[in-house]
């Protein structure tokens, strides 16, 4: 007879505690040290763990990109960030004021918290075919995301349907962490004058591509 698979509830939450804090403490480093100084030790040592726990919950350059998406959305994982509880909540409201204020809200935000983990990952990318590789599919993965918004935005008649993929290219460069930390952590700007900017460019692009006799 084969031996019956054990599952522990509370070796499963344990386990899911220890990932979080592994993240957690990569996204500080990562930020704040960059790509190559950081180590596995140094990120054992942030989260209170083995560096033995560290190895197991992955490569370098797979916690960096699984950093990233715990930091800018809640969570890790390749689904779309349209079906992130928040975004879901935002693109439902009813009031495409209210909506797209919240939609700009929520990128800012991330953004704040992301510029740092987004400078590492071009660090990555140009000495780690793995992270390359990985950074390619989360901008891929990003451009998709945009892309959703861009056909929420034509739902709601504040885009032209054939001004999508050209919205897309553009939306992608205003509203991405490289965007932001060229303003805040390059050239000064609080996050309140870039989160103004931010409104003021998004508005002034869609008043240009906005659907004809609106």
């Amino acid at each position: 007879m084969s031996p019956r698979a054990y599952s522990s509830p509370l070796r499963q939450a344990e386990a899911e505690r220890t990932r979080a804090a592994i993240l957690d403490a990569s996204a500080v480093l990562f930020s704040r040290e960059g790509y190559v100084a950081t180590t596995m030790k140094s990120i054992a040592e942030q989260a209170g763990v083995s560096v033995q726990s560290v190895h197991l919950a992955g490569p370098k350059s797979a916690l960096l990109i699984a950093a990233f998406e715990r930091a800018f959305a809640g969570d890790e994982g390749r689904h779309s960030l349209s079906e992130r509880p928040a975004l879901v909540e935002i693109m439902a409201r009813p009031d495409v004021n209210h909506a797209l204020t919240g939609w700009l809200d929520y990128v800012a935000q991330a953004n704040a918290r992301t510029a740092g983990l987004s400078r590492a990952m071009t660090v990555a990318a140009e000495t780690d075919p793995v992270a390359q590789a990985a950074v390619a599919d989360l901008d891929a993965r990003r451009r998709s995301d945009i892309g959703i918004a861009a056909g929420w935005l034509i739902s709601r008649g504040l885009l032209a349907a054939d001004a999508k993929e050209e919205a897309t290219d553009e939306l992608n460069y205003v509203v991405g962490p490289e965007t932001y930390a060229f303003f805040v952590e390059r050239s000064g700007w609080r996050d309140t004058r870039y989160r103004e900017w931010l409104q003021t460019t998004v508005l002034g692009l869609l008043g240009r591509w906005k659907p004809e006799g609106d």
